[in-house]
């Protein structure tokens, strides 16, 4: 399997080089050169086998360079950290599912992907001779920061460091990041907003002066956020494992559409889901769902993605993004796969703020794609009503999901079963919860999720609790610009 960049299609890399580099060296995302297949008896066959073994099946139609019983061991060791199943299905309703994806260490979607990268690309780095450490600046809304650091904490040949928005991310997110132990990590608050870190990440993999200075240090920059394709192929593998769900508790049978609804800001979750359908999976609609940043709403709505608007905070904080990332993706395969194209929708972007993609092709992304958005007053009622019809307690990401599914049955035909992803647990936003629900929350965290824990029997993993009590081993604060020298000076402090 090759692999080209989103903005050059005549480059063609390995799976181990786009894992292990990140970014394309154009500025561009590396994508396949061709869609792999997964055959409707390979899809059955999932119906009995475990979740690692779906998940090795899904990431071998990626990466040739290992084999399949290499890539189980990976999954294997990956998803024995997690609580019990990795990806399990909860009905509702008759037609209406909940795909839980919070069940590893740091209780949330991110997991899924970043306890299997850092074993992906230990195993790519010995297949391929690589020397030097796999430095990973990572940017995150809030839950990725976490999560990269707990798979990439100790691990050998790799050092990770993370940047957050300062004051935008919750507490407990804050809290999961700074006390993180091991040698290897670094975590760094940035002034601005989650788009300001992510930009300022991007630049840093474009800097050759900064390359050149980490190569002296012995380090080669890689990326650990949705831009790396090692988190992209993983995340594919869950859709299939909940079709299989599906068809082996007698839900559907085999060919029967489903729905799935994803709360989406950086467009990595439910691009995951186009791929997995480009692949084979009879999925029907991928409803979008947003927050009051509702920039791709918008975009889906009329053609034209502009950033002229105000960036919100909100309870959902992981979703408070203006520049998704992964849609450069997709734009690549609606514009006939063409670079050129790509690249003078991302140039005028960086210029003037906005791209229209024109109708004709609004219309095909349509076909695939509905988006919606929901207000945080909105989603806090659809948080309540979930909890007192289902008796299902979720995240304020996931209630946004829940609100925006519930919009476009209201708004569209179709009695294709949907499946709702949730993308975060409750004891993340403890606070948020309690209030949705009615209860005015502890100002302190610890007794937030006590009340939360007693109030609606939702168990708080003692992890948590403890979080709290771990003494913060980071406060650094800085602006984007000063991004590049923390890098640096984060490198040449490894190699004491």
């Amino acid at each position: 399997m090759k692999y080209v960049s989103t903005r050059n299609n005549k480059l063609s890399v390995t799976g181990s080089t786009a894992v292990l580099t990140g970014l394309a060296p154009d500025g561009g995302l590396f994508v396949p050169e061709s869609f792999p297949e997964i055959s409707r008896e390979e899809i059955l066959r999932m119906t009995e086998t475990d979740y690692p073994e779906r998940s090795a099946l899904v990431m071998s139609k990626f990466f040739d360079e290992l084999t399949y019983d290499e890539l189980l061991g990976i999954a294997r060791r990956a998803y024995a950290t997690f609580d019990g199943d990795p990806a399990p299905e909860v009905k509702l309703a008759d037609g209406l599912y909940v795909l839980e994806l919070w069940h590893g260490k740091t209780h949330a979607f991110k997991d899924m992907a970043l306890s299997v990268l850092p074993l992906l690309m230990t195993a790519l780095k010995n297949k391929t001779g690589q020397k030097e450490t796999c430095l990973i600046p990572v940017a995150t809304s809030g839950d990725t920061g976490k999560a990269a650091l707990e798979g990439f904490s100790d691990v050998p040949g790799t050092a990770v460091i993370v940047f957050y928005p300062d004051g935008g991310v919750s507490h407990t997110q804050k809290k999961q990041m700074v006390t993180t132990l091991g040698s290897n990590v670094k975590v760094v608050a940035v002034r601005g907003n989650f788009d300001d870190a992510q930009t300022a990440v991007k630049q840093a993999f474009g800097d050759k002066e900064l390359a050149g200075k980490l190569a002296e240090a012995g380090c080669k920059m890689t990326g650990a956020n949705s831009i790396n394709l090692g988190r992209l192929a993983p995340q594919v593998a869950y859709y299939f494992s909940a079709y299989a769900d599906l068809l082996s508790s007698g839900q559907i049978e085999f060919g029967d559409k489903v729905d799935f609804c994803v709360p989406t800001g950086n467009f990595g979750n439910i691009l995951a889901a186009y791929y997995a359908k480009r692949m084979g999976l009879p999925a029907g609609k991928l409803i979008c769902a947003s927050n009051d940043n509702n920039v791709l709403t918008d975009f889906l709505e009329t053609g034209v993605y502009s950033l002229d608007r105000e960036f919100i905070k909100t309870t959902s904080p992981s979703m408070d993004i203006l520049i998704s990332s992964n849609l450069e993706r997709l734009l690549f395969e609606f514009a006939d796969r063409d670079g050129d194209t790509v690249k003078a929708w991302m140039d005028e972007l960086k210029k003037n703020g906005s791209y229209d993609v024109g109708g004709e092709r609004l219309c095909e992304i349509r076909e695939t794609f509905w988006g919606g958005y929901a207000k945080q007053e909105d989603y806090a009622d659809t948080l309540m009503d979930v909890y007192d019809e289902y008796g299902y307690l979720c995240d304020p990401h996931t209630a946004v999901a829940f609100d925006v599914c519930n919009r476009y049955f209201d708004e569209c035909e179709d009695d294709a079963p949907v499946v709702v992803v949730s993308t975060a647990s409750p004891v993340k936003f403890a606070a948020t919860v309690l209030d949705s629900i009615g209860i005015t929350p502890p100002e302190d965290d610890v007794k937030a999720l006590r009340k939360m824990e007693s109030e609606t029997a939702f168990p708080v993993p003692e992890s948590v609790y403890a979080l709290f009590g771990m003494p913060e081993r980071f406060n650094e604060v800085i602006d984007p610009a000063a991004l590049p020298d923390t890098v640096y000076e984060f490198a040449k402090g490894l190699k004491k």
